[in-house]
């Protein structure tokens, strides 16, 4: 912290020459000291109050029932059909797939060899002029004569017929296979089952009387209150000695989870040994928490994320009793980087954690 950050703030006795209305009483060479405002002391004080009266409550009674069994018909009677299918059985028989037909023998016709006489020329009668005998001379006579031929026959082969022409009948083709096949043995049917009604006992609550509207008395509550009284004005500029090295920065040395404000439990402990236990003892003083993230992302989301881990800080300390009015919270952001990594330029991991920082310092508030 320079010089003149360090005069404006504080008294150090070796360095500087304050009036001497304006300088810490008794100081020792060497020593820092922070000029403060006492806070207002309150005693805490409780108080019994009154927070219900006593009054009336109306309750219903619940309905009474008693409890009876009842059989029911959930399902009639009935009848159900069942089929039963034929019997059959296996049997072989033999099945004509071809007809046969007569088949037609000829038989021709025989003949017995034999002669017969035919008549070549018939029996003939007729006149004729026949020659005349030596008495008479050529020209001169002419004979009649009443002339009868006899009947002219042939013999000649000839057949007679024996037996005349006939047929018989042979049968031929015809063609047969053998197939199993079933025959009934006992027809198909329909038999009648009857189906008998099924019931069900069933737990019934009969109504033995009705809701009723009851008054109860309800008592009166009391709360115990803590209140503060003021036990003493303050105002009073005070000096408070402290380590110089606290008029400066000082890195806290917590981590917080990725895109987080939350604290973690191992956060909590370095608090409340670096900075919870000094400001415990040290009544006092007020002290500045200033938060600072790397330059990775938006510079607003930064800045954001910073103030909400700065005041992380705050609210925790406020929970442990510290008054707030002695804190100050600040988010700086990727704004006061502590070396040369920022936006396009291609650090380490190791480099950008030494801006991810959580820093703190004694103020004169």
């Amino acid at each position: 912290m320079s010089k003149r950050f360090l005069f404006s703030l504080f008294a150090c006795f070796a360095l500087y020459s304050i009036a001497a209305q304006d300088l810490p009483p008794n100081p020792e060479p060497g020593k820092c000291y922070v000029r403060c405002t006492t806070p207002d002391v309150y005693e805490t004080v409780q108080k019994t109050v009154l927070a219900k009266p006593v009054y009336n409550r109306l309750a219903v009674k619940p309905a009474q029932y008693r409890t009876v069994e009842e059989t029911i018909l959930v399902k009639p009677a009935s009848k159900r059909y069942v089929y039963v299918p034929a019997k059959y059985r296996t049997i072989t028989r033999e099945i004509r797939v071809e007809d046969p037909y007569n088949a037609i023998n000829i038989i021709p016709a025989q003949f017995a060899s034999s002669t017969e006489r035919i008549e070549t020329r018939p029996k003939s009668a007729g006149w004729e002029y026949q020659a005349a005998g030596t008495d008479c001379y050529t020209g001169d006579c002419e004979v009649l004569c009443y002339v009868e031929r006899p009947a002219e026959y042939r013999t000649v082969p000839v057949q007679t017929l024996a037996n005349g022409p006939s047929t018989t009948t042979t049968q031929r083709g015809g063609r047969t296979i053998t197939v199993e096949v079933e025959e009934i043995v006992e027809a198909a049917r329909v038999e009648e089952v009857e189906i008998p009604a099924e019931y069900r006992t069933i737990t019934k609550k009969v109504l033995v009387s009705d809701e009723t509207v009851e008054e109860i008395q309800v008592p009166a509550e009391y709360a115990t209150v803590t209140t503060e009284n003021l036990a003493s004005k303050g105002g009073l500029k005070v000096w408070e000695e402290i380590d110089c090295k606290l008029t400066d920065y000082n890195v806290l040395p917590i981590l917080y989870e990725f895109g987080s404000a939350r604290l973690t439990s191992a956060s909590r402990r370095i608090i409340d040994d670096k900075l919870y236990a000094l400001m415990r003892d040290k009544s006092n003083i007020s002290v500045e928490i200033t938060s600072h993230t790397d330059a990775r992302g938006s510079a607003s989301g930064n800045l954001s994320l910073s103030e909400r881990r700065a005041q992380s800080v705050v609210n925790y300390l406020v929970n442990k009793g510290i008054s707030r009015s002695r804190l100050v919270a600040k988010g700086f952001g990727e704004t006061r980087l502590k070396n040369r990594c920022r936006d396009g330029v291609d650090c380490a991991e190791s480099e950008h954690a030494i801006n991810r920082r959580t820093e703190f310092r004694v103020i004169n508030k």
